[in-house]
């Protein structure tokens, strides 16, 4: 049966995806108030596929690989006639982000579908995308198509905490499961908004705490004031940022629409009256990185900001004419402490002479009638890894990116059903061998 024929099965798809957002209770991502046991979603996977299996007498091989008590992962591959060749999509996994029902116009446990919109926690990150995997596989098996290359699909647990290492693909990696992956391309399939995403920024969170002298405002002399002191550290490590790591020259051939940033997102003191000066503020941010950054690097080269001001405080800008951050007759100086959180990821940034991106990119464009590949500093955990790790990653995704953990989250069916049609045209490229390279999806730089 040719590839061309398949279609998305829209009752099949949705009666499993409302079996799957049924579990997201269960599902939901936050140690430790939340640890998901995805095996309650994987179950519904294999219901479908495991009649299909060479267990039962069918044609894919079907694996469920557990590291942690109910969270498992699962592989699946459909057989091809080269044994050598290889290609997979990876990346939709079973776990989702919280949901506050009081905060939702709908209940976010349940599938509700209205017209072609699918609501619910998880229908666009990602269990929409689980259901959409699974659906393909299922085709695969029911009509046996001849193939040359062997087609792999792998859905994962973990992918919302990526502190809690050693459950999800992490370990499959670690333990040679995907290993032959490498011999071909690897599509992530875990993005939004139909078009393929080239390139993922690095990300860290920081703290910055500046102490300084809690004293009666009416006295300020007498005071260090921190909340001055910090907006002060705070501006001149966002001028040394920026020097340092501009915007990069790749960016505009990756199509980033933010180069990398560094800056504030919440701001808290212990309390206390309008009238009092207080001992210390701690201002909360993160930074976003474009992947041609190390993040590492990044992360070094600001504490190092940090540790130069602290030496000279005398240089920050103050307010006033008694304004200061420094009390000699004290021996007292205000300070500022920086930490990151344990979480930093690094960004990717895809491969543009890759046969996958061009196979998607021809995909893509046949199906939806346009490819504009695009890059955002948001950031995809764990896809850095498996690209050092000598995997050829692409991603792709048909979420609707304005609804990534946001409350009201859906996704659209009539994106679905092209991401199939889209699935099962890169299949058909690389089976074929003849994957079109056009050099327009490629920025000059």
């Amino acid at each position: 049966m040719a590839l061309e024929s398949l279609s998305l099965d829209q009752d099949k798809f949705v009666e499993l995806l409302r079996k799957l957002i049924g579990e997201v209770k269960f599902l939901q991502n936050n140690p430790p108030d939340y640890i998901p046991k995805e095996d309650r979603a994987g179950r519904h996977v294999l219901d479908v596929l495991q009649p299909l299996s060479t267990e039962e007498g069918g044609v894919l091989s079907v694996q469920h690989v557990s590291y942690a008590e109910g969270r498992g992962n699962i592989i699946v591959e459909y057989p091809g006639t080269d044994e050598n060749e290889i290609m997979s999509f990876v990346g939709c996994h079973l776990d989702v982000v919280t949901a506050n029902p009081e905060d939702w116009d709908f209940d976010p446990f349940t599938l509700t579908v209205e017209g072609n919109k699918l609501r619910g926690r998880g229908t666009t990150d990602c269990l929409g995308h689980v259901a959409l995997l699974t659906e393909l596989f299922r085709q695969l098996g029911t009509e046996k198509p001849k193939l040359r290359p062997t087609v792999v699909g792998v859905f994962i647990a973990n992918e919302e905490n990526a502190t809690d290492l050693g459950i999800g693909v992490d370990a499959l990696v670690a333990k040679g499961l995907l290993d032959k992956l490498k011999g071909g391309p690897l599509f992530w399939v875990d993005t939004a908004d139909k078009q393929p995403c080239i390139g993922t920024g690095g990300m860290a969170a920081w703290r910055l705490k500046a102490t300084g002298k809690l004293f009666h405002s009416g006295l300020a002399h007498k005071a260090i004031n921190p909340i001055e002191l910090g907006f002060e550290a705070l501006s001149e490590i966002q001028r040394r940022f920026y020097q340092d790591f501009p915007v990069h020259p790749m960016e505009g051939r990756y199509g980033f629409v933010t180069p990398s940033t560094i800056k504030p997102t919440q701001v808290s003191y212990p309390g206390g009256s309008v009238n009092q000066i207080p001992g210390e503020m701690t201002i909360c941010g993160d930074i976003r990185v474009t992947p041609f950054y190390s993040v590492a690097e990044v992360v070094a080269r600001i504490k190092q900001y940090v540790d130069d001001i602290n030496a000279n405080l005398g240089q920050l800008p103050t307010h006033g004419p008694v304004s200061k951050y420094e009390l000699p007759d004290e021996n007292l100086r205000g300070r500022v402490e920086l930490s990151f959180d344990e979480m930093m990821m690094s960004g990717v940034a895809c491969r543009l002479d890759s046969p996958g991106f061009f196979a998607l990119c021809n995909a893509t464009k046949a199906v939806f009638g346009k490819v504009t590949p695009y890059s955002i500093t948001g950031s995809l955990p764990c896809i850095r890894e498996l690209q050092d790790a000598g995997f050829d990653v692409q991603t792709m995704g048909y979420g609707v990116m304005s609804t990534y953990h946001a409350k009201n989250e859906y996704a659209l069916l009539e994106d679905f059903e092209g991401g199939f049609k889209v699935m099962t045209n890169i299949i058909a490229q690389v089976d074929s061998g003849n994957i079109v390279r056009d050099p327009s999806y490629v920025k000059a730089e």
